[in-house]
């Protein structure tokens, strides 16, 4: 998670460099135009692209602890976890956030994994994820608020995709769980 923050930090500077007067956008060009076919492409490229140092330094710290967090059930989960936030929430900007708008940052991601780490205890009915669940909503809880619409320059879209591609990724995480631990063993017990 270090890594991939940084390279957050990386594509930001090549950003800022890129910036010209003439071409005062650098890199987020490449984000979401909603409706617009040739802002598809921004559904992959929209979390790694920040408007100023100030907005990615928001997302930096939650994007570390959640994602960190989030690979507690191991690093093939978490990309299952992270591709399914990441598209949701990107294809739901994409049909959702309003034409002529551009749409960049990695909140849509961090908003999702918050509800994934929010929300999959109840699914899996774990208490020591339903724990971190209740710590994890004490401090960080009130940027949920951010999936309403209200802050001119926010994408609450963004959020509020990213946060039910959270939750649609909890669900599906404790519905694979629970058939595995259904299935019967197929080693023959010892008599």
């Amino acid at each position: 998670m270090v890594g991939f923050t940084a390279t957050l930090w990386v594509v930001h500077l090549i950003n800022v460099l890129l910036s010209t007067p003439m071409s005062p956008g650098g890199l987020n060009i490449h984000g979401i135009r909603p409706l617009d076919f040739s802002g598809l492409a921004g559904v992959l490229w929209a979390p790694f692209l920040h408007g100023d140092w100030a907005h990615l330094m928001g997302n930096s710290v939650p994007f570390l602890i959640f994602g960190f967090l989030a690979m507690s059930g191991g690093v093939g989960q978490w990309l299952a976890v992270t591709s399914l936030i990441w598209l949701v929430g990107g294809m739901g900007v994409w049909v959702a956030g309003g034409i002529g708008t551009l749409h960049i940052g990695a909140s849509g991601v961090v908003f999702g994994w918050l509800t994934f780490l929010l929300v999959r205890g109840l699914f899996s009915r774990s208490l020591p994820q339903i724990g971190v669940a209740i710590v994890l909503f004490f401090f960080y809880g009130g940027i949920l608020w951010g999936v309403l619409p209200g802050q001119p320059g926010v994408s609450w879209q963004g959020h509020l995709f990213g946060a039910l591609g959270g939750a649609l990724a909890a669900w599906l995480v404790a519905k694979s769980l629970a058939s595995r631990q259904s299935r019967p063993s197929l080693t023959p017990g010892l008599s």
